[in-house]
């Protein structure tokens, strides 16, 4: 399959860090006292792939919008810098070795749904910098991911990409972009809409060889 460039996603297609970001989002609602909205692991599986705003309107529904969206930015801030503390060995196996094999012939990016700073601490975890020509995200854009995966697009001059990620969400933005979709079979999600899929990290090298 021939692609100039491999756009990704990042959660359920890079790493799994659903339970560190549940036990950062916690952190932030016990000391706001609001430890009855705390969330686990299996719950975040089934909005991580959706904007900030949606995952809030989920998760702290009985808090009345305005202050529901700016009790998301406090938690998200708080998850980031949980995450940064923690050594975060939670990318899926061989995923590093599979951008850095896929990186001899393409171009890598990012575009995630995530709060900004997410995609920096991930490379950085990850220890991938070096390999990620740029990155979009809904913190970035406030768009939803179909235009944020455009607007890089347009940015990097990138005329010949497939995104890669794991959800319907992930499909979807594909769609709207324009672009093809190959589904990380390995996350979160059981999508429809993709062109192949990977069961594992190291199948994308042989799908993009």
């Amino acid at each position: 399959m021939r692609f100039e460039s491999l756009i990704f996603d990042i959660d359920g297609t890079l790493w799994d860090s659903r339970a560190l970001v549940a036990e950062g989002y916690n952190l932030q609602l016990r000391d706001e006292g609001l430890e009855h909205l705390s969330t686990d692991a299996e719950t975040l599986k089934g909005l991580f792939g959706k904007v900030m705003t949606e995952i809030a309107d989920v998760l702290l529904a009985p808090i009345p919008a305005p202050e529901r969206y700016a009790l998301m930015e406090r938690c998200m801030a708080r998850e980031n810098r949980y995450l940064q503390e923690n050594p975060c060995k939670i990318g899926y196996p061989g995923i590093v070795e599979a951008l850095e094999e896929l990186s001899k012939n393409h171009r890598l990016f990012i575009v995630s749904n995530s709060q900004c700073g997410y995609p920096e601490l991930c490379m950085d975890k990850l220890g991938i910098r070096q390999l990620i020509g740029g990155h979009l995200c809904f913190g970035d854009t406030g768009t939803p991911k179909g235009e944020t995966i455009r607007v890089l697009m347009q940015r990097h001059d990138i005329t010949s990409a497939v995104y890669i990620g794991d959800t319907q969400g992930d499909a979807d933005a594909a769609r709207d972009a324009g672009i093809p979709f190959v589904w990380a079979s390995y996350g979160f999600g059981t999508p429809t809409g993709w062109i192949t899929k990977a069961d594992t990290p190291a199948d994308l090298t042989d799908i993009f060889r």
